[in-house]
């Protein structure tokens, strides 16, 4: 008999691999900001859609390139299920990550950050509705500390003297391309769970993911391309190709990796809240990292100040997240004699 995600021996080291991944995650945010500051002066007047595309198939390209390298016979003898999950894994993961780049051109980073975590409303609701049952309690509570700590970090409310705000909030083009992207991020994670799939092979089926990145990014970049040579001219610098090194090594190779071998020991769900991190890692990461990146690149990049809602808003997807693994650790306790 198979483990369940809940009962599984290694559910508590892939509930730490996970929460390491968001913390990789988090480092692209900065790291892409300051990428795409220098590609703006490289391609005056590029479309969004054209450095959005670029840098995803870029990213995913390289990092296939680094398996195969390092394992020339690594695609030899998938079976059709590993194909089937590495495409759809690809297709859905490379467009929501096209969609939530260009939209953030089109609305603040903090708004895209909140829309794009709203996936964490959607695993569970798509979980109570396949299984026709009730969120549970624990589940709720967490989901709602998520919420509020996300809206808290996003700027949606703030908190001061005068007491908790609701900030003005409405749909633009960035908005509705982030929440959109959102749908295919959850797409994604439930793929990842399926049990016909669970004897795949994931280091393989992630190198065809990341070929998927590249197979949805490939047909932007050709149509929004300002001119063929800006195709090759975002990287006319060694300081454009270190970035991206750095994305494609930890930010794709390790984390996406890390994701499809460990997210299968745990649910859904719990995948959703713990990729909920990543915006505290975020924050921590540009209160020093945008300052050594600019004295590096010579972009203009400050760092950001820590803040109440940063401090608040971390702290409760922090509970969030305890509050998730604690009946899973007491029940693993032995009985008392």
């Amino acid at each position: 008999m198979s483990s369940s995600p809940d009962t599984h021996p290694l559910r508590q080291y892939a509930v730490m691999q996970l929460i390491l991944t968001t913390a990789a995650w988090g480092l692209s945010f900065p790291v892409f900001k300051m990428l795409f500051e220098l590609q703006r002066e490289s391609v005056p007047g590029g479309d969004s859609f054209f450095l959005a595309a670029h840098a995803i198939g870029m990213r995913a390209l390289l990092a296939a390139a680094l398996f195969l390298a390092l394992r020339p016979r690594l695609l030899r003898g998938l079976t059709h299920k590993e194909w089937t999950q590495g495409i759809l894994l690809g297709l859905f993961g490379g467009a929501g990550l096209i969609l939530q780049a260009d939209g953030m051109n089109y609305t603040s980073a903090s708004v895209s950050a909140f829309l794009t975590q709203f996936y964490c409303v959607l695993l569970p609701l798509w979980a109570c509705l396949y299984h026709r049952k009730w969120m549970s309690r624990r589940l709720l509570g967490a989901t709602l500390l998520v919420l509020g700590g996300i809206a808290l970090l996003s700027g949606l409310c703030t908190l001061d003297s005068g007491g908790l705000r609701i900030e003005s909030f409405s749909i633009g083009r960035g908005e509705l391309e982030t929440l959109i992207a959102t749908v295919f991020f959850t797409v994604q994670i439930l793929l990842l769970e399926r049990p016909a799939w669970k004897a795949n092979r994931m280091v393989p089926v992630t190198v065809v993911m990341f070929m998927g990145f590249t197979l949805c990014a490939l047909p932007v970049v050709i149509t929004a391309r300002p001119s063929w040579e800006a195709v090759t001219a975002v990287y006319s610098g060694p300081q454009e190709w270190a970035l991206m090194g750095i994305i494609a090594l930890f930010c794709t190779v390790y984390a996406y990796t890390a994701m499809n071998r460990w997210q299968p020991h745990v649910t859904a769900t719990e995948a959703g809240l713990i990729y909920c991190l990543e915006p505290v890692f975020t924050a921590l990461y540009v209160l020093f990292l945008p300052g050594w990146l600019s004295a590096w690149t010579g972009g203009a990049y400050s760092n950001e100040t820590l803040t109440t809602a940063i401090i608040v808003g971390g702290s409760l997807i922090t509970a969030a997240n305890i509050l998730l693994q604690l009946p899973a650790r007491r029940a693993a306790k032995p009985p008392a004699v």
